[in-house]
């Protein structure tokens, strides 16, 4: 099928390469020439693990270097190509709108605006009988918004809402192998017919066992903000109760495995530590409070400002507790921050507590060295009177206290003794939860962590 992906940043680039790995014929769309030029040179402007191989893959596809090993599920060997002209996109039989909704300047809700620009870009070009399908994560409502402008100005056409589902530094997994895919379309009597165009679409995934479900506008929008606040609020509730472990003397790691037990709970997203952060969970939950409130319903989410000051709290209990271990003053102190993604297997640092952490340490006199594998840059043009190292070892040398606030392999894998040659003192604050105590105890550390002994 030939499709168009329109917005190339985070989720558009990872939507179009993925759909081009399965035997469609992609275009994709963005106002940024620096953007667009990266993509077409393999060079996604971010980082995600596997993005640039299956571009790279795509391109050598394209110029005939092993096309048949490389054919689609369907037997086709798809096409990838990037543009900033906009009119490229008619012929395309399915548009899918990724663009971003940022948190809007001063408020809590969602900015809409680049996604009311690119569905009213895009209507332009629709031919009788194209979907545009939406993807962005967007207050409950604004579907039937756009499909009542669709229908005035394109009759013809039909809007699908289509959320995603991608966990940063699994993105290219989570959109070749979908655990569940949603179709938001109206109860009419072209539902069939449309679900059959994604049926299409998502060929491949469906037959290797992805779950599909066919919903409402309403259930489909609401489906990504209740997953988001759902994942927001277990995260919380095993931070609340580290804020518990340390009142009592309890080890908040032991906790969670033990009612991670129960089939009901289940063990993931109960690592209690810094929290969450990132472009999605923080400004998803407060948006979807925001839209609560419009709807005449916001006491039914009053529990989710709970949510997120819990989660902030997190970052001033990690400040609170380095200065402990520093005996008080962090002044003429070297602080060696280790990690600067919000994540590992990311460079996104939006809302990231490594960094807030970090900040604000520095504000308290703290010589403040930041490191991280992929994040420096992002977090530099963020945080430009922050100090930032690539080496490592160089981060490390003459520390006074470790804090390992972002769980990258190459921070969770550190010998003690090793690190223990590098540091002037053996301080180490694990914000994550993730190193053994006795192992670093044993080497001479001061261990330290949110909600253990």
């Amino acid at each position: 099928m030939r499709i168009s992906v329109i917005g190339c940043g985070y989720l558009g680039a990872v939507h179009a390469a993925c759909m081009a790995a399965l035997g469609h014929d992609v275009v994709g769309v963005d106002v940024d020439a620096g953007k667009i030029a990266a993509l077409q040179s393999a060079a996604a402007p971010f980082y995600e693990p596997g993005l640039n191989e299956l571009l790279a893959d795509i391109q050598a596809r394209g110029s005939g270097e092993g096309a048949g090993d490389r054919a689609g599920e369907g037997g086709h060997a798809g096409s990838l190509r990037f543009t900033t002209d906009l009119a490229q996109i008619a012929g395309a039989r399915a548009h899918f709108v990724c663009v971003g909704t940022p948190q809007r300047r001063g408020e809590n809700a969602a900015d809409l605006r680049f996604v009311d620009a690119a569905f009213a870009s895009a209507a332009e070009h629709l031919a009788p009988g194209d979907l545009i399908i939406g993807k962005s994560t967007v207050p409950v409502g604004t579907a039937r918004r756009l499909a009542e402008q669709l229908h005035r100005t394109n009759p013809d056409a039909r809007l699908v809402w289509n959320p995603e589902f991608l966990r940063e530094g699994h993105a290219v997994t989570d959109t070749l192998h979908p655990d569940r895919l949603v179709y938001g379309i109206p109860d009419d009597e072209q539902r069939d017919a449309t679900a059959a165009v994604l049926d299409d679409v998502y060929a491949t995934p469906l037959a290797g066992g992805s779950a599909r479900l066919i919903t409402d506008y309403p259930t489909a929008e609401l489906v990504k903000t209740a997953a988001n606040s759902f994942l927001a609020t277990k995260i919380s509730f095993i931070n609340a109760m580290a804020e518990l472990c340390e009142a009592s003397g309890a080890d908040v790691t032991e906790l969670a495995d033990a009612i991670g037990l129960d089939d009901r709970i289940g063990r993931k997203f109960l690592n209690a530590g810094l929290g969450f952060g990132g472009g999605c969970l923080p400004k998803d939950i407060r948006a979807f409070m925001a839209r609560a409130g419009e709807l005449g319903a916001d006491q039914a989410l009053t529990f989710l400002r709970e949510v997120d000051s819990i989660n902030m709290r997190r970052r001033i209990r990690m400040v609170e507790l380095a200065r402990e271990v520093c005996d008080g003053s962090f002044l003429n102190k070297k602080i060696a921050v280790l990690g600067a993604a919000f994540k590992p297997e990311s460079d996104d640092v939006r809302d990231s507590p490594a960094l807030n952490v970090a900040a604000q340490i520095q504000l308290q006199g703290g010589n403040v060295v930041v490191t991280d594998p992929k994040a420096l840059a992002n977090a530099e043009h963020r945080f430009p009177d922050l100090q930032f190292e690539e080496d490592l070892t160089a981060a490390l040398t003459g520390a006074d206290a470790v804090l390992l606030l972002t769980e990258w392999p190459q921070f969770t894998g550190l010998d003690p003794e090793a690190t223990g040659a590098l540091v002037r003192t053996r301080r180490i604050l694990d914000g994550r939860n993730v190193l053994t105590p006795a192992t670093w105890r044993a080497a001479g550390w001061t261990y330290r962590a949110l909600g253990r002994p």
